[in-house]
């Protein structure tokens, strides 16, 4: 299995280890999945979230968050998605943190999207 991800504005090639290891195939189309709109991919339209439409309304995409949430734990032993709490009055875009244990039993570091 393979996708691909931006590091550092180069597309590189994401596969499975030689171990059979996916781990780094699914946290890779997660981070791409909720970088994503929602609609925006040719082969899943149900990937993404509508964060342009959640900047105009003002209502955060927290729904549709945890619906990819619910779409990716199948892949982790544990994934737990929460938006951080705005620290200050004036409303800012929604920055979530995403928590990860692989079937293997490795803990990845929180990761902001």
């Amino acid at each position: 299995m393979r996708t691909y991800g931006k590091l550092n504005g180069v597309w590189v090639e994401v596969s499975t280890d030689s171990f059979g290891n996916d781990d780094g195939v699914w946290i890779t189309t997660l981070c791409q999945t909720l970088k994503l709109f929602l609609g925006e991919s040719p082969f899943f339209a149900t990937y993404g979230i509508p964060s342009q439409q959640s900047i105009v309304t003002q209502i955060f995409p927290d729904f549709y968050v945890a619906q990819v949430q619910s779409q990716f734990s199948q892949y982790f032993a544990s994934l737990q998605i929460q938006r951080r709490p705005q620290r200050s009055a004036i409303p800012s875009d929604p920055i979530y943190d995403v928590n990860i244990v692989t079937h293997r039993g490795a803990v990845i570091p929180t990761i902001a999207v």
